[in-house]
C-alpha cells in the first residue's frame, strides 16, 4: 500500500477545497507551494506535511502566528499525524481527511525517548536519599516530614490499598506533582496494573493517570527515569495518555526491595509547573526505596489472607459434599447473608466477618455421623440432639484458630431464636450476636426453599411470608424487615446457576480482602 494523505480546508464557503499527495504538502501564502492560503494570518512559508519512515509528520516553518495541532502549538520539531487531526495555520483550519502509510507505524521507540536522568541505585544506597539530597546536603524539613510520614504508614495501616493511597498522596505532595499513580507487577507475566491514582488537588483524577510505555520501560530496565520536558520529544508528547493527561514533565520511579521489583511510582507535572529536576528524581527514588518493603509485606499479607480464604472455601465445600442432599446450601446462605448484611449497612469489618464466617456456619457437621446427616427421613429425638451439636462442634473446631475468633459467634449461635427457644445456649433478643441473627434468617430461608428427600421446598413467596410471620419470634425483627425489603435480589440469587452461586462468596470475599 502506498502512502497518501488528504487535507481538507474547514470552511463552509469552500467545502470541496482539498489537497492530496503521497509525499509532501507545503503550506503558506507563497504561490509556488502545494497549499496556497491567501490570508494575512498565514506566513509565506508557514508549515509542511510530509511522509517519513516513521509515518506522516507535520512541522512549523518558523511561522509568525504558529502552527497548532489539535489545539496545541508545535515547537521546533516535527509531530506525528493521525486521521481526523486538526491543523491550524493562523486563522485557517485544515482537517486530515484521509491518511494511509505504506507500512505499519512503529510503536513509540523507547531508544529515542528524551530521558534526562536515570537512577539505578541499589536498594541500600537509595535509602541514603532519605536524609541527603544528590549533593549530600541535608534535605529540607518539609521533604523529611513527607518521607517520615510515608514510613509511618507502613506500621499503622492494615489494608494494602490504604497503604498504597497514603504513600502516593505523600509522594504527590512532597514532589509537588499534579498527579501520581502506583502500578504494580501482578501475575505470572508481571503485567503492570494500576493500583492507586491521586491528584495533587485532592480531587478524583479525571484524566489518564500514567504512561504505560514509560512505566513499562522503567520496570523492565530496573531504573528510575526522569523525562524533564515531554514536549521536546513529539512522539512521547502525542501519546494518548501523555496528551490527554496534560503531562509536561514525568518521573517514573522503580518500586523495589533487595529481593524483587514490585512496580513503578509514576508522577507528573503540568505545563504551568516547573519541570522535575534530578534532585526530584533522587528524592522520589529514596521515597520509593523506603516504602517498597512495606508494600511487599502488604502484598504477602494479602496473599496469605487469600490462601486462608481458599482454605475456608474448601472446608465449606467439604461440608456440602458430606451433606450432599443440601446441594450448595452453604454458598446460597453465604450469598443471602451478604445481601442482608449490606442492606442493613453493616460496617466494613462486620461485613468482612459475615463473608468469612457464613461459609463456615455448618462446619461442625463434619463431626456428625453420616447415618444421621444423610438420613432420608425425620430424625429421632436423640438423632436431633446429636445434629444440634454441630454448632458446638463447629465452635470447638474454630477455637483452635485465633484469627477466626470473630467467626465463632456465627457458628455457635446461628440456630438461636429471638424468643429464646433456640439452641445451644437458649439466648434471646439482643443477647444473640448480631452476625448470628443475620445468618439465622438466611440459613432458615434456604432450608425452607430447598428440596429434601422427605419434602418439597416452599415457594419463595411462602417462605417470605413465613419470615414475616416469625419476625419477633424466631427472627430479629430488624433482620426480618431488612430481609423482606430485598426479596427481588434474593430471588435472583436463588436463580443463579449452581456453579456461579458456589463461587460468589469466594469472589466477593476476595474483593473485600483486597480492599480491607
Amino acid at each position: 500500500m502506498k502512502s497518501c494523505i488528504r487535507l481538507r480546508k474547514v470552511d463552509e464557503e469552500n467545502e470541496d477545497q482539498v489537497w492530496e499527495t503521497g509525499t509532501r504538502l507545503r503550506i503558506g501564502r507563497q504561490d509556488t507551494l502545494e497549499i496556497v492560503l491567501n490570508d494575512g494570518s498565514v506566513s509565506r512559508h508557514h508549515a509542511e506535511v510530509y511522509v517519513t519512515s516513521r509515518g506522516w509528520r507535520v512541522r512549523d516553518l518558523k511561522s509568525t502566528n504558529g502552527t497548532f495541532l489539535n489545539g496545541r502549538r508545535l515547537g521546533g520539531t516535527d509531530w506525528p499525524l493521525r486521521p481526523h487531526d486538526i491543523i491550524k495555520c493562523g486563522n485557517i483550519t485544515l482537517a486530515v481527511d484521509m491518511l494511509e502509510y505504506g507500512r505499519e507505524s512503529a510503536p513509540l521507540d523507547e531508544a529515542h525517548l528524551i530521558v534526562e536522568a536515570t537512577a539505578s541505585f541499589a536498594w541500600e544506597d537509595a535509602l541514603q536519599g532519605l536524609a541527603f539530597d544528590q549533593d549530600r546536603g541535608p534535605r529540607p524539613g518539609e521533604q523529611l516530614l513527607a518521607l517520615l510520614r510515608a514510613g509511618h504508614h507502613l506500621g499503622h495501616l492494615d489494608s494494602e490499598d490504604e497503604l498504597l493511597h497514603s504513600v502516593l498522596n505523600d509522594a504527590v505532595s512532597a514532589l509537588d506533582a499534579q498527579r501520581g499513580a502506583i502500578v504494580l507487577a501482578e501475575g505470572p507475566s508481571d503485567s503492570l496494573r494500576l493500583r492507586a491514582l491521586a491528584n495533587g488537588m485532592g480531587d478524583a483524577p479525571s484524566r489518564p493517570g500514567f504512561s504505560q510505555n514509560l512505566a513499562q520501560r522503567s520496570f523492565a530496565s530496573g531504573e528510575s527515569i526522569l523525562c524533564r520536558k515531554v514536549e521536546e520529544h513529539p512522539e512521547l508528547a502525542m501519546a494518548q495518555s501523555i496528551a490527554e493527561g496534560a503531562m509536561a514533565s514525568v518521573l517514573c520511579v522503580l518500586l523495589r526491595t533487595p529481593r524483587k521489583r514490585l512496580g513503578v511510582l509514576h508522577l507528573d507535572r503540568g505545563p504551568l509547573q516547573r519541570p522535575f529536576t534530578k534532585d526530584d528524581l533522587h528524592l522520589a527514588d529514596a521515597l520509593a526505596a523506603s516504602v517498597s518493603a512495606g508494600i511487599e509485606s502488604a502484598q504477602l499479607l494479602r496473599q496469605q489472607r487469600e490462601l486462608f480464604l481458599s482454605t475456608i472455601t474448601v472446608l465449606a465445600q467439604a461440608i456440602d459434599l458430606k451433606d450432599d442432599c443440601t446441594g450448595n446450601h452453604t454458598a446460597r446462605v453465604s450469598k443471602y447473608a451478604e445481601l442482608l448484611a449490606m442492606q442493613m449497612e453493616l460496617d466494613a469489618d462486620d461485613l468482612k466477618w459475615i463473608r468469612f464466617g457464613t461459609p463456615l456456619h455448618d462446619i461442625g457437621k463434619i463431626g456428625i455421623d453420616d447415618a444421621i446427616l444423610k438420613k432420608p427421613g425425620a430424625l429421632t429425638p436423640e438423632e436431633y440432639r446429636i445434629m444440634q451439636s454441630h454448632t458446638l462442634k463447629g465452635a470447638a473446631i474454630l477455637g483452635s484458630v485465633p484469627e477466626l475468633a470473630p467467626v465463632i459467634p456465627i457458628v455457635r449461635s446461628h440456630h438461636e431464636r429471638w424468643d429464646g427457644k433456640g439452641y445451644p445456649d437458649k439466648l434471646s433478643g439482643a443477647d444473640i450476636p448480631r452476625l448470628a441473627r443475620i445468618v439465622a434468617v438466611a440459613d432458615t430461608f434456604d432450608a425452607m426453599t430447598s428440596d429434601r428427600p422427605y419434602r418439597k421446598g416452599m415457594s419463595p413467596e411462602t417462605a417470605f411470608a413465613e419470615v414475616e410471620n416469625q419476625s419477633g419470634k424466631q427472627f430479629d425483627p430488624e433482620c426480618a424487615k431488612a430481609f423482606l425489603s430485598i426479596q427481588g435480589q434474593l430471588v435472583q440469587g436463588m436463580e443463579l446457576p449452581a456453579e456461579r452461586i458456589a463461587r460468589s462468596p469466594l469472589d466477593a470475599t476476595l474483593t473485600t480482602i483486597r480492599s480491607a
